[in-house]
């Protein structure tokens, strides 16, 4: 059975969500350790943390934007370096990396493969949609930020051969979906008085907001406030009528598989999310730039309306898996040389 080393990026929930729905099929093909890089995540690990390292965090501003000031901040490259120094990478058999800087410069300095498995892996095709103003460091961080000798990404459509369906939670492949009529709100960037006044403006429509900082569910109006809480969040996910959240991934994804309606709001100046946003307009989702003093009467209009998104579908693990297994560069020790990228 082999070693396997699984770095995961910590930087939002999506990533440790995918992470939790793949060990149990990755156990199948041997022992796995876990290297959690970032903190930014909300969600208990549901799988053993073997490594951590604060590696590099996203910090928002109040109403749905990136704080770049505190990101760089808190960016310490010789930490980094130390960390990535300290990861025995050498002892295992195969190297899986979610989006992390740090695996990646311990890869480089130990001359090791790896392969990239995530959503991020997919920006390196020049197929997968950007929006119509490209960034240059944008790009740059997509494509170099966790360079790996391989790729898997993960996207809504398949916009190159190696790109596959998204990883959608089994309680949702094995679930019957209803429609009990509520709106499941998670928007990480955005603060409550962004949101409130809007929300408390739909009297009938009734929300269901997971909100960093509640710590018990409780009823305000027509909002019902929820701690973070992956099955509470769940839950809501499958019975609600539709969903708002933010520019990421994994949670459209679901919400798409699902068959829900959704509102997709990128954060500001993330240029990851601005890329989801533009393959999101291309499937008929309603994405918004912003909140402005009209995004109840959007939420209105949106909410009463017939309009179906298209419906994608769920990754295959075992045959993902299998791929991922049968092409890992183990015979190759030796990287290409590229220049170390701090950000």
């Amino acid at each position: 059975m082999a070693k396997i080393f699984y770095a995961v990026q910590a930087t939002g929930n999506g990533h440790i969500s995918r992470a939790q729905q793949l060990y149990p099929y990755l156990k199948q093909y041997g022992e796995v350790d876990f290297f959690i890089s970032g903190n930014n995540a909300n969600l208990n690990f549901k799988f053993p943390v073997k490594y951590r390292s604060k590696g590099c965090s996203l910090h928002y501003s109040k109403c749905g934007g990136l704080n770049y000031f505190d990101v760089v901040k808190n960016i310490k490259p010789l930490m980094m370096y130390k960390d990535a120094q300290a990861l025995p990478l050498e002892k295992y058999d195969v190297i899986i990396n979610d989006f992390d800087f740090v695996t990646s410069l311990a890869c480089k300095l130990k001359k090791l493969p790896s392969v990239q498995l995530g959503h991020q892996a997919s920006f390196q095709s020049n197929a997968t949609p950007r929006p119509d103003k490209k960034s240059l460091i944008g790009e740059t961080i997509l494509k170099h930020y966790a360079h790996a000798t391989n790729h898997i990404g993960f996207h809504f459509d398949k916009y190159d051969d190696f790109i596959l369906p998204p990883v959608i939670k089994d309680e949702f492949i094995n679930a019957k979906p209803t429609d009990l009529k509520h709106v499941t709100v998670y928007l990480p960037s955005f603060q409550q008085h962004c949101l409130y006044d809007a929300f408390t403006k739909l009297k009938h429509i009734q929300f269901h907001w997971f909100l960093d900082g509640v710590e018990s569910i409780r009823i305000e109006d027509n909002i019902t406030y929820y701690p973070i809480n992956q099955d509470l969040f769940n839950k809501s996910l499958l019975n609600c009528h539709g969903l708002i959240t933010g520019g990421g991934f994994e949670t459209p994804s679901e919400a798409l598989y699902l068959g829900k309606k959704l509102i997709s709001i990128p954060i500001k100046n993330h240029y990851e999310q601005q890329c989801n946003a533009a393959a999101l307009k291309k499937l008929g989702v309603n994405v918004l730039d912003g909140i402005d003093e009209n995004f109840s009467e959007i939420i209105d209009e949106w909410y009463s309306n017939r309009h179906q998104n298209p419906s994608i579908k769920a990754n295959q693990i075992h045959e993902t898996l299998e791929f991922l297994f049968d092409t890992y560069p183990s015979e190759s020790k030796i990287l290409r040389e590229e220049p170390l990228l701090f950000i």
